[in-house]
Parts: C-alpha cells; sequence; structure tokens
C-alpha cells in the first residue's frame, strides 16, 4: 500500500474552533529545530512569556506556556492549586462548567456548582452569594463558553474573591484575543487559553499566567523530582498529582534555573509566539474591535437570512453566534452540504442543543469581511436547497450594512 503525503482539502473553518491557522504562523512553525538549552530557544522562550504577558494586560512574572491543548493548560491550574479535601465552586453556564467541575472531581476536590440555564450567564451577586455560603479555596470560572456562546462578566468577581480569600481561576480558551480579557485590572489569579480560538493558530499550546497569590499555593507544594534535586531543594506540602502539569515544576523549567521538566514542543512554541507576536504588533484593542465589528456583522447577516438567534445576545461572545436550526431542516445534513458544496465548516453544539443550533465562528485569522461574506452566501444556497423561504441575499446584505 502506497501512502500518500498529507494533502488536506481546503476549507475555510467557520465553526466554534478550530479556526483557519493565520498563514504567518504555520510559516513560523516550519522553522527547524533548536536545542531546548540552545542561547536561541531560551531567547525565544523569554520573548513568548513577555509577549503573552501583554496578551493577558498583566505584570505577572509566571506566564509560560504549557504544553499541550487547552484542556492541559486547565487541568494544569486545577491539579497545581486544588489538594484532597479542597472546597471548589464552579459557576455552570456550559458545556465547561461540567468540565472544570470533571477535573476538580478528579483532583480530589469538594465540589460546589451553581447552574443557570444554557444561554443566560450569572449576575456578580449570584457569585457573591455562592462564595459567601461555600467558603471555597479557588472559584473556577469559564469566560466564554463556545457550546453556548455566552460570555460571563468577570470584572466584579476578583474584588468578591478577594473579599473571601478565594483564588480566581478563569478559562479564557474560547474568549482571549477576540474579547477584552484584562488579568491584573481584574484581579485573576490563573488564567489559561488555548491557540485556536481568537489566536489564530492551532491547538496543541495552552497560554497561561499566575499571580503572585496562586504562585504561593503552588510553591508550598514544590517537590523537584529525585533525579535532578540539589541540595537545598526540599519538597515542601501535599505534591501535585500530575508531574506532567505540575505548575510548581514547569515555573521552574521556564524561569532563571531551567531546571529540565521536559523537552519543550519546540515547533508549538514558535506558533504560540507568532500567535502573540500578531496580536501585540496589530493592537489589543484594535484586534479585539475586529472581533467585534466581524461578529456583528455575523450576526446581522444569520438575523438577515431569517434565522432565530440562540441565547442572551447582549451577553454573546464577539466571536462566535448560535442559531435555531430551523423546523424540518437536517442540521448535521446541511453542515454536509456546506462542507462538500462550499469548502465551507460550521459546527452544531453539545448536550441539550446538540442538533438544536448551528454555531458559526468569526475569529482570528476569519475574523474579516470576506471570510464572513463567504459563510453567509453558502448558508443561504444550504437552507435553500433545505427549502426554507430565504429572501434572496438576505444574509450578505444585511452584513454588508454592519460594514458600511
Amino acid at each position: 500500500m502506497t501512502t500518500l503525503p498529507v494533502n488536506p482539502p481546503p476549507r475555510l473553518l467557520m465553526g466554534p474552533g478550530p479556526i483557519t491557522a493565520d498563514p504567518r504562523v504555520l510559516r513560523a512553525m516550519s522553522a527547524q529545530l533548536v536545542g531546548q538549552y540552545d542561547p536561541a530557544m531560551t531567547a525565544y522562550m523569554n520573548e513568548t512569556m513577555e509577549l503573552y504577558r501583554k496578551v493577558y494586560r498583566t505584570e505577572n512574572e509566571q506566564t509560560f506556556l504549557v504544553d499541550g491543548t487547552s484542556r492541559a493548560g486547565i487541568e494544569a491550574a486545577l491539579v497545581s492549586l486544588l489538594e484532597p479535601g479542597d472546597r471548589v465552586l464552579v459557576p455552570v453556564f456550559g458545556r465547561f462548567g461540567h468540565l472544570l467541575a470533571e477535573i476538580g472531581r478528579r483532583c480530589g476536590a469538594e465540589v460546589h456548582t451553581i447552574e443557570t440555564p444554557w444561554g443566560t450567564v450569572f449576575t456578580p451577586e449570584q457569585i457573591a452569594e455562592a462564595v459567601a455560603a461555600v467558603r471555597p479555596k479557588v472559584l473556577a470560572v469559564v469566560h466564554g463558553d463556545t457550546a453556548t456562546t455566552m460570555r460571563q462578566p468577570l470584572g466584579d468577581l476578583g474584588e468578591i474573591c478577594r473579599q473571601y480569600d478565594v483564588l480566581l481561576y478563569c478559562d479564557a480558551t474560547a474568549t482571549l484575543g477576540g474579547n477584552r480579557f484584562d488579568v491584573d485590572a481584574w484581579e485573576i489569579d490563573v488564567a489559561t487559553a488555548g491557540l485556536q480560538k481568537c489566536l489564530g493558530g492551532p491547538s496543541g499550546s495552552a497560554p497561561i499566567t499566575i499571580g503572585e497569590r496562586a504562585v504561593a499555593v503552588i510553591e508550598s507544594r514544590r517537590h523537584v523530582e529525585a533525579g535532578i534535586a540539589e541540595p537545598g531543594d526540599v519538597g515542601r506540602g501535599v505534591p501535585i498529582a500530575s508531574n506532567y502539569l505540575d505548575l510548581a515544576q514547569i515555573m521552574d523549567y521556564w524561569g532563571p534555573r531551567r531546571l529540565n521538566h521536559h523537552t519543550e514542543a519546540t515547533t508549538m512554541l514558535y506558533g504560540a509566539r507568532e500567535c502573540a507576536r500578531l496580536l501585540v504588533d496589530e493592537g489589543l484593542d484594535v484586534v479585539v474591535e475586529r472581533h467585534r465589528l466581524h461578529g456583528a456583522a455575523m450576526l446581522a447577516g444569520v438575523r438577515g437570512l431569517g434565522l432565530e438567534v440562540f441565547g442572551d445576545v447582549a451577553h454573546k461572545m464577539h466571536n462566535v453566534v448560535a442559531v435555531h436550526i430551523p423546523d424540518g431542516v437536517d442540521g448535521d445534513a446541511a453542515r454536509a452540504g456546506m462542507l462538500q458544496d462550499y469548502g465551507v465548516e460550521i459546527g452544531t453544539s453539545f448536550g441539550p442543543l446538540h442538533g438544536k443550533v448551528w454555531r458559526i465562528g468569526t475569529m482570528g485569522h476569519n475574523a474579516r469581511k470576506d471570510a464572513v461574506l463567504v459563510t453567509l452566501a453558502a448558508l443561504e444556497q444550504v437552507l435553500r436547497a433545505a427549502g426554507v423561504p430565504v429572501t434572496a441575499g438576505g444574509g450578505v446584505g444585511a452584513a454588508q450594512e454592519i460594514y458600511a
């Protein structure tokens, strides 16, 4: 059997992520490898740390990459903060709140949740009331849940957490780079993300930033591997349950000691560095506004096609919209038609929304006018083929009015 080279079909990825990676990121990832302690490599690592401080809008020294998808960053944060028996509070407003709760249970934590219907978010008062009642060690919050497209307001949560001496962890996978996210101003103790959405890269690297309060908790559980420990490396507290995701060890690897932990994923480092470099070069406020503009055009366009938008639009992320699948339309068949006939991918959702909504993303490299208009034009034809009465050019025309 002859195995052919990898040759993916041309696709415009307009779902909730992954998205079409920026060509400049792919070019950076094609660069030659160097050794993990080569001066060029450690310089790239230092540059990456500084770039992500700017992306996260923070002065946190401990800002670096966890090697793995965005879920690796989430697990690293929670397994390094939570000891068995610790209380963690998770406000659940979609699939990924449930994920945080599950990871907390796997850490042996005492998990408490509050829930609101999918398509809504929590008020600060609701979260404050739950924090006061539970008194958790960690409040773990999803900023934007792509399953529902909702974005949880965070501005008041840091103050609430400090009032009760609680650490604030935030999963910013779906929002970082496309929506305002201000670690220091919002007093977020730990935040993690991934590259495959608004940052415009491939999945496989998880930028993380850790504030001083959380660093102190992680350092209180610091254990150096026996094979590389030096005099004075005395273990402290309950060991972090994961070796690979042990943030105390990873901080030593990225820090001045360069204490070996793993072999840094060089190609992913190149890509993550380029994602951040491009955002900083364009300007963070400019990037957020770009996502807002093209998200608004997509929102107007799906409404122009007569589709009903899911959820509380006032709390929708800039970069993804969910629409109810019209009655009588086979949602999966329509998505397949868009992919096969037009090379455009959109998504469905999970759990109670599976097969009931389509999710359409405008993020990263695809937060641009031509991608929005092509997607709306293709969706119109698929709807028409399914027998849905659609105003000719209704979607593209409505989007064009936003751009006018």
